[in-house]
């Protein structure tokens, strides 16, 4: 059976350790799908097609990752697109209880047999999320441990610095 698996988020911007889980679930699955979350209601620093973009190009090395918008209800997402993997990232004891009713919730949601599968991230990473890295480089910290190369000089273009 293909292994076809989905990781989703806002990716706002993708970080160090949003690529170290991306690497290590193309390493398990098949096909990985990289979804980009359209949230109305938050605000990004990037445009939708600015993440894609970016993601794509951070990707580009990994010949069974795609990355594709991921509009709506996840569950529809899943169900319309043949998921029969769904990746979550786990930075610490925090993230667990939250992503576990997320992962309950979708077993009533998806028509066919997902699983969710959550992947510890590598402790070198534990700290960093799209919001910290976006605050320490708009006050011009560096971002070299925060971010890929690509996202932080797209993100300093944007920042004017």
């Amino acid at each position: 059976m293909i292994t076809k698996a989905l990781y989703a988020g806002s990716f706002d911007p993708l970080t160090l350790g949003h690529l170290d889980i991306i690497e290590r679930a193309s390493n398990i699955f098949d096909e990985l799908v990289v979804g980009v979350v359209v949230n109305l209601e938050k605000k990004t620093m990037f445009t939708f097609e600015e993440r894609m973009d970016m993601i794509k190009e951070v990707t580009k090395h990994l010949p069974n990752v795609t990355v594709d918008m991921c509009d709506g209800l996840l569950a529809d997402y899943v169900n319309n697109n043949g998921f029969n993997v769904v990746v979550r990232g786990l930075r610490g004891v925090s993230d667990f209880d939250l992503e576990k009713q997320m992962a309950q919730l979708h077993q009533y949601l998806y028509k066919d047999k997902v699983e969710t599968v959550f992947l510890i991230s590598d402790s070198k990473y534990d700290f960093i999320s799209s919001t910290m890295a976006k605050q320490v480089i708009s006050l011009g910290g560096d971002g070299q441990r925060l971010v890929p190369p690509h996202i932080l000089k797209t993100m300093k273009g944007k920042l004017g610095k």
